[in-house]
Protein backbone atom coordinates (compact mmCIF):
# COMPACT_ATOMS: atom_id res chain seq x y z
CA UNK A 1 0.00 0.00 0.00
CA UNK A 2 1.29 3.16 -0.76
CA UNK A 3 0.19 7.17 -1.35
CA UNK A 4 -0.70 6.28 -4.89
CA UNK A 5 -3.02 3.23 -4.55
CA UNK A 6 -4.69 5.42 -1.51
CA UNK A 7 -5.40 8.46 -3.82
CA UNK A 8 -6.69 5.97 -6.60
CA UNK A 9 -8.96 3.97 -4.21
CA UNK A 10 -10.39 7.85 -3.18
CA UNK A 11 -11.16 8.58 -6.10
CA UNK A 12 -13.10 5.81 -7.51
CA UNK A 13 -14.65 6.18 -4.21
CA UNK A 14 -15.86 9.44 -4.61
CA UNK A 15 -16.72 8.63 -8.76
CA UNK A 16 -17.83 4.97 -8.09
CA UNK A 17 -17.10 4.35 -11.45
CA UNK A 18 -14.23 3.24 -12.90
CA UNK A 19 -13.94 5.02 -16.39
CA UNK A 20 -15.09 8.33 -14.66
CA UNK A 21 -12.13 7.74 -11.83
CA UNK A 22 -10.04 6.45 -14.59
CA UNK A 23 -10.12 9.95 -17.09
CA UNK A 24 -9.80 11.83 -13.67
CA UNK A 25 -6.42 10.61 -12.75
CA UNK A 26 -5.45 10.32 -16.53
CA UNK A 27 -4.56 7.06 -16.81
CA UNK A 28 -6.22 3.85 -18.26
CA UNK A 29 -8.91 1.36 -16.41
CA UNK A 30 -7.60 -1.87 -16.45
CA UNK A 31 -4.71 -0.21 -14.74
CA UNK A 32 -6.54 1.32 -12.28
CA UNK A 33 -8.89 -1.82 -11.68
CA UNK A 34 -5.68 -3.93 -10.76
CA UNK A 35 -4.32 -1.41 -8.39
CA UNK A 36 -7.98 -1.29 -6.50
CA UNK A 37 -7.75 -5.16 -6.72
CA UNK A 38 -4.17 -5.45 -5.43
CA UNK A 39 -5.45 -2.89 -2.50
CA UNK A 40 -8.38 -4.98 -1.18
CA UNK A 41 -6.07 -8.48 -1.21
CA UNK A 42 -3.78 -6.31 0.80
CA UNK A 43 -5.97 -5.34 3.19
CA UNK A 44 -7.73 -8.41 3.42
CA UNK A 45 -11.30 -7.26 2.67
CA UNK A 46 -13.51 -6.06 -0.25
CA UNK A 47 -14.04 -2.47 -0.65
CA UNK A 48 -16.27 -2.62 -3.39
CA UNK A 49 -19.99 -4.03 -4.87
CA UNK A 50 -19.13 -4.34 -8.13
CA UNK A 51 -22.86 -3.40 -9.73
CA UNK A 52 -23.55 -3.57 -13.70
CA UNK A 53 -23.85 -0.08 -13.78
CA UNK A 54 -22.46 1.87 -10.75
CA UNK A 55 -20.26 0.96 -7.94
CA UNK A 56 -21.22 0.54 -4.05
CA UNK A 57 -18.76 0.52 -1.03
CA UNK A 58 -18.74 -2.04 1.20
CA UNK A 59 -18.87 -1.05 4.80
CA UNK A 60 -15.16 -1.75 5.20
CA UNK A 61 -14.74 0.64 2.09
CA UNK A 62 -16.60 3.17 4.04
CA UNK A 63 -14.30 3.26 6.95
CA UNK A 64 -11.03 2.57 4.96
CA UNK A 65 -12.36 5.98 2.77
CA UNK A 66 -12.34 8.02 6.08
CA UNK A 67 -8.64 6.50 6.96
CA UNK A 68 -7.84 7.17 3.73
CA UNK A 69 -8.55 10.72 2.56
CA UNK A 70 -6.77 11.31 6.52
CA UNK A 71 -3.85 9.93 5.68
CA UNK A 72 -3.45 12.21 2.32
CA UNK A 73 -4.54 14.97 4.33
CA UNK A 74 -1.67 14.83 6.43
CA UNK A 75 0.76 13.85 3.87
CA UNK A 76 -0.40 16.74 1.75
CA UNK A 77 0.21 18.97 5.34
CA UNK A 78 3.08 17.47 5.98
CA UNK A 79 4.66 18.77 2.82
CA UNK A 80 3.11 22.02 3.28
CA UNK A 81 4.55 22.53 6.55
CA UNK A 82 8.42 21.33 5.04
CA UNK A 83 7.95 24.17 2.28
CA UNK A 84 6.63 26.51 4.89
CA UNK A 85 10.05 26.31 6.99
CA UNK A 86 11.94 27.59 3.86
CA UNK A 87 12.45 31.75 3.04
CA UNK A 88 9.03 32.05 2.37
CA UNK A 89 5.76 30.61 3.64
CA UNK A 90 3.79 28.63 1.78
CA UNK A 91 1.15 25.35 1.60
CA UNK A 92 -2.42 25.29 2.42
CA UNK A 93 -4.80 26.16 5.41
CA UNK A 94 -7.74 24.64 5.99
CA UNK A 95 -10.52 26.17 7.21
CA UNK A 96 -14.20 25.34 8.38
CA UNK A 97 -16.69 27.67 8.68
CA UNK A 98 -20.20 28.06 9.64
CA UNK A 99 -23.39 30.23 8.07
CA UNK A 100 -24.21 33.92 8.52
CA UNK A 101 -21.30 36.34 9.17
CA UNK A 102 -18.36 34.05 9.47
CA UNK A 103 -18.04 33.91 5.39
CA UNK A 104 -17.29 37.56 5.74
CA UNK A 105 -14.53 37.10 8.24
CA UNK A 106 -13.48 34.65 6.94
CA UNK A 107 -12.77 36.25 3.53
CA UNK A 108 -11.24 39.14 4.79
CA UNK A 109 -9.08 37.53 6.83
CA UNK A 110 -8.09 35.48 3.21
CA UNK A 111 -8.01 38.09 1.13
CA UNK A 112 -5.31 40.00 3.39
CA UNK A 113 -3.30 36.87 4.41
CA UNK A 114 -2.73 35.88 0.72
CA UNK A 115 -1.74 39.19 -0.44
CA UNK A 116 0.80 39.03 2.36
CA UNK A 117 1.87 35.41 1.61
CA UNK A 118 1.16 34.51 -1.98
CA UNK A 119 2.26 31.05 -2.01
CA UNK A 120 -0.77 30.43 0.51
CA UNK A 121 -3.86 28.30 -0.83
CA UNK A 122 -6.88 27.62 0.88
CA UNK A 123 -9.60 25.25 1.56
CA UNK A 124 -13.05 25.91 3.12
CA UNK A 125 -15.31 23.95 3.94
CA UNK A 126 -19.08 25.09 5.46
CA UNK A 127 -21.56 23.58 7.42
CA UNK A 128 -23.31 23.90 10.87
CA UNK A 129 -20.81 24.48 14.11
CA UNK A 130 -21.54 20.74 15.40
CA UNK A 131 -20.49 19.32 11.67
CA UNK A 132 -17.48 21.57 11.57
CA UNK A 133 -16.50 20.95 14.88
CA UNK A 134 -16.36 16.96 14.48
CA UNK A 135 -14.51 17.70 11.38
CA UNK A 136 -11.87 19.41 13.39
CA UNK A 137 -11.51 17.10 16.13
CA UNK A 138 -11.07 14.44 12.79
CA UNK A 139 -8.44 16.49 11.58
CA UNK A 140 -10.08 17.10 8.39
CA UNK A 141 -9.48 20.72 9.12
CA UNK A 142 -7.07 22.80 11.00
CA UNK A 143 -8.95 25.73 12.23
CA UNK A 144 -12.69 26.35 12.37
CA UNK A 145 -15.15 29.62 12.68
CA UNK A 146 -17.89 28.32 14.72
CA UNK A 147 -20.50 30.15 16.54
CA UNK A 148 -20.47 30.35 20.40
CA UNK A 149 -20.43 28.68 22.87
CA UNK A 150 -18.12 25.79 22.25
CA UNK A 151 -16.46 23.11 23.94
CA UNK A 152 -13.58 25.50 25.57
CA UNK A 153 -12.27 22.19 27.86
CA UNK A 154 -11.10 20.61 24.33
CA UNK A 155 -11.22 24.14 21.93
CA UNK A 156 -8.89 26.98 22.61
CA UNK A 157 -10.37 30.37 20.52
CA UNK A 158 -10.74 34.07 20.13
CA UNK A 159 -13.43 36.13 19.17
CA UNK A 160 -13.59 36.79 15.92
CA UNK A 161 -17.17 38.84 15.53
CA UNK A 162 -20.69 39.35 16.46
CA UNK A 163 -24.22 39.96 15.04
CA UNK A 164 -27.42 40.43 15.83
CA UNK A 165 -30.15 37.25 15.66
CA UNK A 166 -33.07 38.30 13.30
CA UNK A 167 -36.17 37.20 12.45
CA UNK A 168 -36.48 36.28 8.26
CA UNK A 169 -39.82 36.99 7.26
CA UNK A 170 -42.23 36.90 3.97
CA UNK A 171 -42.62 39.82 2.62
CA UNK A 172 -46.27 39.21 2.05
CA UNK A 173 -46.65 38.52 5.81
CA UNK A 174 -47.92 40.63 8.20
CA UNK A 175 -45.11 41.37 10.67
CA UNK A 176 -43.00 42.22 7.50
CA UNK A 177 -45.30 45.26 7.16
CA UNK A 178 -45.38 46.53 10.39
CA UNK A 179 -43.18 49.54 10.74
CA UNK A 180 -39.72 49.78 11.91
CA UNK A 181 -36.90 47.45 11.08
CA UNK A 182 -36.64 45.70 14.33
CA UNK A 183 -39.36 43.51 15.84
CA UNK A 184 -40.68 41.87 19.17
CA UNK A 185 -40.39 38.39 21.05
CA UNK A 186 -44.31 39.04 21.63
CA UNK A 187 -44.76 39.18 17.87
CA UNK A 188 -42.89 36.08 17.15
CA UNK A 189 -44.51 34.39 19.71
CA UNK A 190 -47.38 34.63 17.35
CA UNK A 191 -46.26 33.00 14.41
CA UNK A 192 -44.90 29.56 13.24
CA UNK A 193 -41.11 29.39 13.79
CA UNK A 194 -38.40 28.01 11.80
CA UNK A 195 -35.17 27.90 14.30
CA UNK A 196 -31.98 26.81 14.33
CA UNK A 197 -31.04 22.70 14.94
CA UNK A 198 -28.53 23.47 17.24
CA UNK A 199 -29.43 21.87 21.16
CA UNK A 200 -28.17 25.07 22.51
CA UNK A 201 -29.32 27.47 20.34
CA UNK A 202 -32.81 25.70 20.11
CA UNK A 203 -32.40 26.19 24.08
CA UNK A 204 -31.33 29.87 24.06
CA UNK A 205 -34.45 30.76 22.04
CA UNK A 206 -36.49 28.48 24.39
CA UNK A 207 -35.25 30.41 27.14
CA UNK A 208 -35.91 34.22 25.27
CA UNK A 209 -39.03 33.18 24.95
CA UNK A 210 -39.49 32.17 28.58
CA UNK A 211 -38.45 35.14 29.83
CA UNK A 212 -40.99 36.87 28.79
CA UNK A 213 -43.33 34.59 29.87
CA UNK A 214 -43.87 33.15 26.44
CA UNK A 215 -44.31 29.66 24.36
CA UNK A 216 -42.37 29.78 20.59
CA UNK A 217 -44.30 27.79 18.22
CA UNK A 218 -41.27 25.96 16.88
CA UNK A 219 -42.35 23.59 13.85
CA UNK A 220 -38.85 23.39 11.84
CA UNK A 221 -35.07 23.27 12.48
CA UNK A 222 -32.19 23.60 10.38
CA UNK A 223 -28.89 24.40 10.11
CA UNK A 224 -28.59 26.48 6.58
CA UNK A 225 -29.07 30.18 6.24
CA UNK A 226 -29.73 29.19 2.43
CA UNK A 227 -32.47 26.79 3.65
CA UNK A 228 -33.74 29.17 5.79
CA UNK A 229 -34.30 31.97 3.29
CA UNK A 230 -35.66 29.12 0.79
CA UNK A 231 -38.42 28.08 3.50
CA UNK A 232 -39.53 31.72 3.70
CA UNK A 233 -39.59 32.60 0.31
CA UNK A 234 -41.95 29.96 -0.02
CA UNK A 235 -44.10 30.96 2.90
CA UNK A 236 -43.54 28.07 5.47
CA UNK A 237 -42.87 30.41 8.40
CA UNK A 238 -41.00 32.99 9.69
CA UNK A 239 -37.53 32.75 10.78
CA UNK A 240 -35.25 33.34 13.44
CA UNK A 241 -31.10 33.30 12.54
CA UNK A 242 -28.26 35.76 12.74
CA UNK A 243 -28.12 38.39 10.66
CA UNK A 244 -25.83 37.96 7.56
CA UNK A 245 -24.58 40.58 4.96
CA UNK A 246 -27.74 42.06 3.12
CA UNK A 247 -28.27 40.26 -0.41
CA UNK A 248 -31.63 41.86 -1.75
CA UNK A 249 -34.27 39.53 -1.98
CA UNK A 250 -38.01 40.82 -3.11
CA UNK A 251 -39.57 37.75 -1.14
CA UNK A 252 -38.60 38.45 2.50
CA UNK A 253 -37.69 40.97 5.01
CA UNK A 254 -35.07 41.27 8.23
CA UNK A 255 -35.88 42.73 11.35
CA UNK A 256 -33.70 43.03 14.33
CA UNK A 257 -34.99 40.80 17.26
CA UNK A 258 -34.79 43.51 19.80
CA UNK A 259 -35.96 44.34 24.01
CA UNK A 260 -33.29 43.21 24.16
CA UNK A 261 -31.06 42.64 20.98
CA UNK A 262 -29.57 39.28 21.13
CA UNK A 263 -26.42 38.66 19.87
CA UNK A 264 -24.39 35.76 18.24
CA UNK A 265 -20.73 35.79 19.16
CA UNK A 266 -18.32 34.21 16.28
CA UNK A 267 -15.17 32.11 17.55
CA UNK A 268 -12.26 31.18 15.19
CA UNK A 269 -10.90 27.53 17.00
CA UNK A 270 -8.96 24.94 17.21
CA UNK A 271 -7.79 21.51 18.75
CA UNK A 272 -5.89 22.28 22.64
CA UNK A 273 -4.22 19.01 22.05
CA UNK A 274 -2.94 19.69 18.88
CA UNK A 275 -1.21 23.58 19.04
CA UNK A 276 -1.18 25.44 15.42
CA UNK A 277 2.48 25.75 14.35
CA UNK A 278 4.15 27.22 11.12
CA UNK A 279 1.17 27.74 8.76
CA UNK A 280 -1.52 27.29 10.81
CA UNK A 281 0.08 29.45 13.88
CA UNK A 282 1.03 32.15 11.25
CA UNK A 283 -2.46 32.52 10.31
CA UNK A 284 -4.18 32.97 14.03
CA UNK A 285 -1.51 35.45 14.06
CA UNK A 286 -2.26 37.38 11.49
CA UNK A 287 -6.50 37.18 12.79
CA UNK A 288 -5.24 38.32 16.26
CA UNK A 289 -3.84 41.30 14.45
CA UNK A 290 -6.63 42.26 12.37
CA UNK A 291 -9.30 41.95 15.42
CA UNK A 292 -6.84 44.11 17.57
CA UNK A 293 -6.92 46.85 14.78
CA UNK A 294 -10.28 46.36 14.53
CA UNK A 295 -10.63 46.77 18.34
CA UNK A 296 -8.30 49.95 18.34
CA UNK A 297 -10.55 51.13 16.03
CA UNK A 298 -13.59 50.46 17.56
CA UNK A 299 -12.60 52.13 20.99
CA UNK A 300 -11.23 55.03 19.15
CA UNK A 301 -14.45 55.75 17.32
CA UNK A 302 -16.45 55.32 20.83
CA UNK A 303 -14.15 58.03 22.00
CA UNK A 304 -15.86 60.22 19.67
CA UNK A 305 -18.96 60.77 18.70
CA UNK A 306 -20.18 57.61 17.84
CA UNK A 307 -22.18 55.12 20.70
CA UNK A 308 -22.55 51.32 20.46
CA UNK A 309 -24.80 49.81 17.90
CA UNK A 310 -26.52 47.32 20.38
CA UNK A 311 -25.68 49.20 23.79
CA UNK A 312 -28.28 46.41 25.46
CA UNK A 313 -27.74 44.01 23.32
CA UNK A 314 -27.60 40.08 25.50
CA UNK A 315 -24.83 38.04 24.28
CA UNK A 316 -25.45 34.49 23.75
Amino acid sequence: MDFRSLQYFVTVAEELNFTHAAEKLTISQPPLSMQIKQLEEDLGAQLFIRGKRKLQLTEAGRAFYRRATQILSLSQDARDEIRSLGNELSGRVRLGIVAGRAPYFTGRWIAGFHEEYPLVTFSVWNGSSDDVIDRLYKGLIDLAVVAAPYDEEHLEGITVGSTPWTAIIPADHELAKKEGNSITLQDLAKVPLIVPERPSRLDAIRRWFMSEKLEPQIFCTLSSYIDAVALVEQGAGVCIFPKTTYTPNPYIVTKVIDAPVRIAKYVLVWPKAQQPHGLNEAFIDYVRDVMEEENYRSIASLNGESEPEYKDAELL
